[in-house]
């Protein structure tokens, strides 16, 4: 006889969740993958020459013809470099990363988990995250990749410091951890309003923690010939390479979930807006690399402690006062 209990609700739910984790998992990293080719048109375009324009009608072929070439490229690993930890330290990069999708909600019905710390577990994993940099450029055995590891930790460590209290404001405002909390708390005002300085400190931090230009110390190739990663190839380098474009993703979608009313706004449906929005700060990613030199890596630091902390704890402390005064 056929077992009804199969069917019921609770099972169904977890099916649904499952398949949707695995949609969202795979949407992230087939988003990334395409990112990297409108990333290299759009340079092209701003910075007025050609981009991508040889494989296929318009480049567009350009990533079937990359992901073969990383998937095909003999996978090396330098005899002087420790194995184990080498080999684990592209898997971390890429996991920690992809977990942190499930926090998000794209609609009010799309999202994989809807925890009361949500926000909690994106921090986690970003200081899991630096780890996976920090074993990389160890385990090489080079001397390049040593420097890009340390630059990146101690980069990554300090602006999470920012990214972290540049939240604090939100999470007052909204009383919660939860992602569906916060983007509710925005329907009648996006937080991007009241919590201004918060939103430029957590957007500065995003870029610095996912390495992106100007803050691309850690892989500067005119002085570290590609830093953390140099002794990488194959589908190594490429979870490396693959999971930059994967924290880009994650930052911008934090930076509409938080600060810009995720799934909000008229007419169009949820996840359109979300899309879009989201689009918007992919582009802005883009754009800092093609319009921005890189300073020096002192500069860096001293920007960080400097000026991102004394703004970060001012929001913080306004947001509270505000908060004190009107409840």
């Amino acid at each position: 006889m056929m077992d009804w209990g199969l069917f019921s609700p609770t099972v169904i739910d977890a099916v649904v969740a499952m398949l949707q984790a695995v949609a969202i998992l795979l949407g992230a990293v087939l988003i990334s993958a395409f990112l990297t080719v409108v990333e290299r048109r759009l340079l092209g375009l701003w910075q007025d020459r050609y981009g991508p324009n040889r494989v296929g009608p318009f480049g567009s072929l350009q990533l079937i013809a990359d992901m073969i070439k990383i998937f095909f490229k003999e996978d090396w690993i330098p005899p002087f470099a420790d194995r184990t930890l080498f080999m684990l330290a592209p898997a971390i990069a890429m996991a920690s990363l992809l977990l942190s999708f499930i926090i998000i909600p794209f609609t009010p019905t799309l999202g994989v988990a809807d925890w009361n710390i949500g926000l909690l577990f994106f921090l986690a994993m970003g200081g899991i995250n630096v780890y996976s940099v920090l074993l990389g450029g160890w385990s090489s055995g080079n001397k390049y990749a040593l420097i890009g590891a340390m630059r990146s930790s101690a980069q990554t460590i300090s602006y999470e410091v920012f990214m972290g209290l540049s939240l604090m404001g939100v999470v007052a405002m909204a009383g919660s951890f939860n992602m569906r909390e916060i983007v509710s708390a925005q329907e009648g005002l996006w937080f991007f309003i009241p919590q201004f300085l918060g939103f430029c400190n957590f957007l500065i931090a995003g870029f610095a923690v996912t390495h992106r230009h100007p803050f691309d110390q850690p892989e500067a190739e005119q002085e570290l010939a590609d830093g953390y990663h140099i002794e990488y190839s194959s589908m190594k380098f490429g979870m490396f390479f693959i999971g930059e474009y994967v924290g880009m993703l994650l930052v911008s979608s934090l930076i509409v979930t938080l600060f810009f009313g995720g799934w909000h706004g008229p007419l169009l449906p949820p996840i359109v807006w979300f899309v879009l929005k989201t689009s918007v700060f992919l582009m802005l990613f883009i754009l800092v690399r093609a319009a921005l030199p890189r300073p020096r890596y002192d500069r860096v630091m001293t920007f960080g402690w400097i000026v991102c902390l004394p703004l970060t704890l001012l929001n913080l402390l306004v947001t509270g006062a505000v908060i004190l005064l009107t409840t």
